[in-house]
Parts: structure tokens; C-alpha cells; sequence
């Protein structure tokens, strides 16, 4: 069993903390663990009840949001949690937040995890958002494949947290290797431009790839890096016949992006061929109105990155409650604790 962590809570500890020097600035997770990431005040807050005596004080802490989206982040709290012996209610993940509803509920020392809220609010507020705006997007959708292909636009310490989250709101998939073994899938993605451009041609760097990935991985292949999409679609179409399963667009602004004529044309262009079976797979900075029209024109599946890595994160407020038992709160909070008939026991 591994060594509990020792958590930060006095100034010198902070005093002694050293960071220069790292080649990756994010913080791991004992460090998180041990309150590194806390913002000070908290530390300094522990340091004074300490010393005043008043550092057993029980007390109840809930945590609110004042806008509506997705509820995700709480399995991750729990693991912050998991050597505190606190007590947790929480709203289930994926569950509907409803503004100024109590989302999760903690009661015991404050010393045991007074630290964490800054860690805490924050994997909540992120996570929220990100399932948030998945939500929004497979909304747009409901009927048809969506995967997150955020990854690439947040800092790699994060990227399998949103995509992790982003499927619990609503996404089919995720690209990122480990957001999808946190899930227990594995990871969905077709091939990037540098593939072709490194062979030099659509359908040899299509054959290789047929070749050589496994019979599970979908013959979905990239037709716009050097020719009409259209083109390339119908060359590829006849070049692997009933193994190409789609094609993806990811036409770059620059050339007009994809459109929701390219889509109808090339939908058509296909069946006329004797091609209906190929499915059309579009990418690049889509957001739910944009999949709405692409969807209408004839795209069967998606993949979204900036509008769901990029969501704003959802505000979480952290109030005590309740202190050695006696109903608290200050000023424009109603002191006690506030029901939710969704809160379950989760520690």
C-alpha cells in the first residue's frame, strides 16, 4: 500500500516547497494530492486555526453552480478525497446541474479538506464545462457519431480529463490514448494529413493503412491534402472498394472549410457512383450549428475539438454550511444545509 501523502498546511512547508528547474511545469498528482496546487490563503487559514485551537472544528460544505450544464468531475474529487476522512454527497456524473442547487455535500474536519478547494472547484468547474459543451454538440446531433478530437488545443496534463469528460456528456469517442482507457474504450481516430504527405499520395498511404491496421479500425481516410475532395473520394472509393468505410473532410479555411455543399455534392457524387455505402465524416472547427447544416446536407459522423476544449469552465462556490453543528452562512446564503434528492453517498 502506497505511503499516504502529507498534506500542506502550514507556511513553512510552503516556505520549503521548491518547483525551478522541471522540465514539465504541470503539477503531478501528489502533488495535488499534498495541496500544492492550493490557492494560499487556505494554507494560511489551516496555519491559524491551528494555532488558535479550532483546527478539529466539523463542519458541512457544499458546493454550488450558478449556471445549467453537465455535472462531471466528482470521480475525481472522490480521489482527491480518498485518504480524508470526510464524508461526500454528490449528484451522480453526467446528471443535469441546475443553478444554485447543492452538486456535492462534505462533512467532517475542516483541516481534513479545507485545502482543497481550489483543487476541488476546479476539476468540477472543468470537467462541467467541457461535458457541458459536449452536450450542446451531440444535441445537435442526436442520431449520429460524435468524437472529441480536443486534445491537441489544452495542455497535455489535462487532455484526458476533457476528453474524459466529454464523453460523459454526451460524445461517442475520444481520440486522446489515455481520456479513452479512463472510460475503458479505446481510442477512436482516423489518420492525419501527415500520413499522405509523408507518402505522397491518398491512395497508397490508404492501401498502407488498410494493410496494416488492425481489422477493427475503421477505413475512414482523409480526402482532402492534395486533390479535389471529391476527386480523391471517388479515386479512394475505387481503388479499396467495399473496405473504405468513409471519407473525411477537414478542408481547411483557407480553402473554404466544409461546406454544406461540398457535402451535398460529394453525397451525391457517391451514390451516383454506386458508392452509398461510403460514409462522409467531417472535421474542423465545428460547432453545433455548423453540424446541424452538415448533418442536413448528408454528414454522417463528426469530430469536434476547439468547441469542446475550449468551453468556458462552469463556476463552482464552495460555502460552509454548518460548524460544530450550528447552521452558518454568510451574507446572501441561507445558512444550513440546502436538500437535493439527488445527492447520493459517495464516501
Amino acid at each position: 500500500m502506497a505511503a499516504k501523502i502529507k498534506l500542506i498546511d502550514s507556511l513553512a512547508e510552503v516556505d520549503a516547497l521548491q518547483a525551478q528547474g522541471r522540465c514539465i511545469q504541470s503539477a503531478t498528482p501528489e502533488e495535488i494530492i499534498a495541496g500544492a496546487t492550493s490557492d494560499i490563503y487556505f494554507i494560511k487559514t489551516q496555519e491559524i486555526l491551528r494555532r488558535i485551537g479550532r483546527d478539529d472544528c466539523q463542519v458541512t460544505a457544499e458546493i454550488f453552480a450558478r449556471k445549467p450544464g453537465i455535472f462531471v468531475g466528482i470521480e475525481e474529487v472522490l480521489g482527491l478525497l480518498q485518504d480524508a476522512p470526510v464524508e461526500v454527497w454528490a449528484q451522480p456524473e453526467g446528471s443535469e446541474i441546475v443553478p444554485k442547487r447543492t452538486l456535492c455535500r462534505i462533512k467532517g474536519r475542516y483541516a481534513d479538506f479545507g485545502v482543497y478547494e481550489t483543487a476541488i472547484l476546479g476539476m468540477l468547474a472543468s470537467a462541467s464545462g467541457w461535458a457541458t459543451a459536449a452536450h450542446e454538440i451531440k444535441a445537435a446531433c442526436p442520431d449520429k457519431p460524435v468524437g472529441c478530437f480536443g486534445a491537441r488545443h489544452i495542455h497535455p496534463a489535462v487532455a484526458p480529463v476533457m476528453e474524459r469528460a466529454a464523453v460523459l456528456g454526451g460524445c461517442d469517442s475520444c481520440s486522446c490514448v489515455l481520456g479513452a482507457k479512463l472510460l475503458g474504450q479505446y481510442p477512436a481516430g482516423t489518420t492525419p494529413h501527415a500520413l499522405f504527405l509523408t507518402v505522397g499520395d491518398t491512395v497508397a498511404a490508404a492501401e498502407a493503412y488498410d494493410k496494416y491496421m488492425p481489422e477493427g479500425a475503421a477505413r475512414t481516410i482523409l480526402v482532402d491534402t492534395f486533390k479535389d475532395e471529391i476527386e480523391e473520394a471517388l479515386r479512394l472509393a475505387e481503388a479499396m472498394g467495399s473496405r473504405l468505410e468513409g471519407v473525411r473532410l477537414d478542408t481547411p479555411a483557407e480553402r473554404g472549410g466544409v461546406t454544406a455543399g461540398l457535402i451535398a455534392e460529394l453525397r451525391q457524387r457517391l451514390d451516383m457512383a454506386g458508392f452509398a455505402n461510403v460514409k462522409i465524416f467531417a472535421t474542423g472547427g465545428l460547432t453545433p450549428d455548423r453540424i446541424r447544416e452538415l448533418a442536413a446536407a448528408g454528414a454522417d459522423a463528426f469530430g469536434v475539438g476547439s468547441y469542446i476544449s475550449g468551453a468556458p469552465a462552469i463556476d463552482m462556490t464552495l460555502d460552509l454550511k454548518e460548524v460544530d453543528g450550528k447552521p452558518v452562512a454568510k451574507r446572501g446564503r441561507i445558512p444550513g444545509e440546502t436538500p437535493n434528492p439527488l445527492l447520493q453517498k459517495m464516501k
